[in-house]
Order: structure tokens, then sequence, then C-alpha cells
């Protein structure tokens, strides 16, 4: 009897153990196979639209220095990275036949000079002659015969036209001289502007020929410490945000890969050029930011990697663009909101649902309405064991975040950005 009243305990023990096993077992299974969701709060403050683009850095001008006249370099003065002033002498080329020339057209002009002197003599001369002629005539005809006095006028005449022809000589000589003097000058090659050297093309010895094309001997950067150029290539998509953000004056932020971690931020929109680039049918636009270079950080040819930004919103309610993009599963949705997962469908599978009913495009006047759909969007919170959804308005987003025009989510409120992998 005692033996069967013990066998009963230790029954009754081992059932309420088994019980309590199940009962834990089921309670973990059941939280285990339980959807697990990540969460992010709804956030009060600023937020900032921007766009992104890359673009080459390049001088404001680049002033290409050549050569005028053929012959030898004799000397050179600078190298690359010099800074030059205006008026400095960067190079010479040998001057030796240009000197001859000067000196050549220099003698030619002393001979116009007193080839000249001599027809005035001679003109003087000849006017005098015929002054005499004149008075003897009046004097007494028969003292002089009039074919006398015409050759007397006619050697007057022929004299005066030789002084027009000498005092042309000497004008032509003169011209001639300048040239020559000019072409002397040349041999000099001098900066017309204050700058660096970007490129040397030339050694001591080497002859340029001027021929036909001038050869091309430095190119020089000015005002590189003030301001330098960086020309961004912009999608077409973005051009009417990016003109935005110039006519409101928003600043440019750039980095280049020389110093990482440095984010230059005192870049300007310039100017929205208008000549286009397709490529692989992609249209991009020239943009011009100009920004400082007071330490010289920057050099021509560095890519930047720059962020426009078009505007900068304060104290909004925003939302993680995350819990925009989520779309949560039928069995983990209260049944009162089931009809509402449809708002979450993406742009592309609404598209492919029309196109599965009409081959219509959607005319370019409802363009508007259908942003305006686009706008209302839902967002999903936990409600106990289900999730329920909440209407949202948005206006614009950025690359985390998205501004909440119109809902009932205030700061603080946890939203569902997505599902938690289990361990």
């Amino acid at each position: 009897m005692k033996l069967l009243f013990r066998l009963l305990i230790v029954a009754a023990i081992i059932g309420s153990l088994g019980y309590a096993g199940y009962v834990q077992g089921s309670a973990w299974l059941k939280n285990r196979s339980k959807t697990q969701f990540r969460t992010a709060p709804a956030e009060s403050g600023d937020m900032r639209i921007t766009r992104n683009a890359s673009g080459e850095i390049k001088p404001v001008i680049s002033v290409h220095v050549g050569s005028f006249v053929s012959g030898p370099i004799q000397e050179l003065f600078v190298d690359f990275n010099d800074e030059v002033k205006e008026g400095q002498l960067l190079a010479t080329i040998d001057p030796r036949i240009y000197q001859a020339a000067v000196e050549r057209d220099e003698a030619s002009h002393m001979t116009q000079l007193a080839t000249v002197e001599r027809v005035r003599a001679e003109l003087q001369r000849a006017r005098n002659d015929e002054q005499r002629s004149l008075l003897l005539k009046d004097e007494n005809a028969d003292f002089i015969s009039q074919t006398e006095l015409d050759q007397f006028r006619f050697s007057r005449m022929s004299l005066e036209a030789q002084l027009t022809i000498a005092e042309a000589s000497v004008k032509q000589a003169l011209a001639t001289l300048a040239n020559s003097k000019a072409n002397l000058n040349y041999t000099k090659i001098i900066s017309p502007v204050d700058g660096i050297i970007l490129d040397k093309k030339i050694e001591p010895g080497q002859t340029l020929a001027a021929s036909f094309q001038t050869p091309e001997l430095f190119i020089i950067a000015p005002q590189m410490r003030e301001k330098l150029h960086i020309f961004a290539a912009v999608d077409e998509a973005d051009i009417g945000m990016i003109r935005e953000a110039r006519d409101s004056k928003q600043p440019v932020s750039f980095t280049v890969e020389a110093y990482p971690g440095q984010v230059f931020s005192d870049g300007v929109i310039e100017q929205i050029r208008l000549s286009s680039t397709t490529t692989q049918n992609v249209v991009t636009y020239p943009v011009v930011v100009a920004t400082s270079n007071a330490e010289m950080k920057l050099l021509p040819g560095m890519t930047a990697t720059l962020t426009f930004q078009i505007r900068e919103l304060k104290d909004v309610v925003k939302i993680p663009g995350a819990a925009l993009r989520f779309t949560p599963d039928k069995k983990d949705v209260r049944d009162a909101d089931l009809h509402r997962l449809d708002l979450n469908l993406s742009q592309e599978e609404q598209e492919q649902d029309g196109a599965a009913e009409s081959t219509d495009e959607q005319p370019v006047d409802d363009a508007s309405l259908a942003a305006s759909r686009a706008s209302r969007q839902v967002v999903w919170v936990i409600d106990g064991e289900k999730l329920r959804a909440v209407d949202v308005r948005i206006g614009v987003e950025n690359y985390q975040f998205a501004q909440m025009i119109e809902g009932e989510l205030k700061p603080g409120d946890e939203v569902v950005v997505g599902i938690r992998m289990a361990r």
C-alpha cells in the first residue's frame, strides 16, 4: 500500500514537471516563431535636401604663352610651379638674326632720310632756277625762250614728286624698322599675367619653329590662390533643383581624395552651362562651382565629390525613409488594416499592374495628380501582437529621412523599418 502511494506521488511529480515543461516550451516556440520587428523613432529637427555629383578641379583661366618668332631657346628662367609676375622674363630666344635685321633696317632708314635731304636740296635749286628764269622773262621776253622756261618748271615738278617718294620711303623704312624691333622684342618671352607655371614645354637649346603654328611654351594659371573652378557633371533630372540652389545661394561642400576626412564647404554655384553632354542616353550639364584656395591644397586635375544643398528645412517632423519602403506580411497585420497593404506597393509594381490592364501611357497633365497620390503613404507601428497602419503625407525626401506634412505621428513614435533577423 505504501509502495502504491509512493508511486502515485512520483507520477504526480513527473506529470507536474512535464506539464510545466510543456507550457514553457510552447511559450518559447511561440515566441521564437513570432516576427521580430526593427523600429526607429520619428524625429523633430532640421532636414537638408541635397544632391551629389562629381567634378574636376580646374583653374579659372589658363593662359597659354607661345612664341611669335623662331629660333633656339637661349635661356630659361622659370620652372614648373614657379610663381611669376606680370612682365617677368620667362625665357629668351637667340636674338642675333633679329638684332642684325634691326641694324640693317636702321641703316636703310638713315639712307632714306639722307635721300630726302638730297632731293630737298635739288628741289630748292630747281625752284631758284625757275624763279630767276621768270624774272628774266619779266625783264625782257627775248632773254629766255619758252622752251627753257618749261624745262625749269618741269624740273621743279619732277623733284617735288621725287621728294614725295623719298618721304614715303622714309615711312616705309621706319615701319620695317619697327617690325624688326618688334621681332627682336619677341625673342624675350614675357609673362602676360601674375600666376603659377602649370606646364613648361621647352628646354634650353630647343629650336622653335613658328612658321605655321605658334609653339606653346608655358601654361600659366592666374589667381589660383583666390579662386578655382570645379566642373561638375549634373544629371538633367537634378538641374531644376541645382538652379533653385543657385538662385537661393545655397552652399556647396566637397571632398577630394588627397585629403580624406576633410570637407571643403565654401563652394558657390557660379554657372549652369547650357552645353549638354549625352553619354549612353544619359544627359548631363556642366555646373561650375567656385571655391577659394588660400592654402593651395587644391590642385588642377583633382577629382572632387560634391554635395549641393538644395534647401534646408527647419523644425520639421522626419520619418525614417526605411519606414516608407517597408511592406509587412499579411499575417503580421491587423485584419482591419489588410486593405492598406496596397498603399505600400512600389511605383514599379503599380506600373506593372497598370500595364496588364492597358497599354496607353499616362497623360502628362495627370502628373500632378499622380504626384499627389504618391505623397500619401502608409507607415506601420506595433499594436500589441500585430501591426497597425498610420496614414502620412510626405513632402521632400533625402537619403535618410522624409518630411511628414500630415499624419498622426509625433516625434518619438516608433515606426517599423524592417524585420529583425533570427539568430
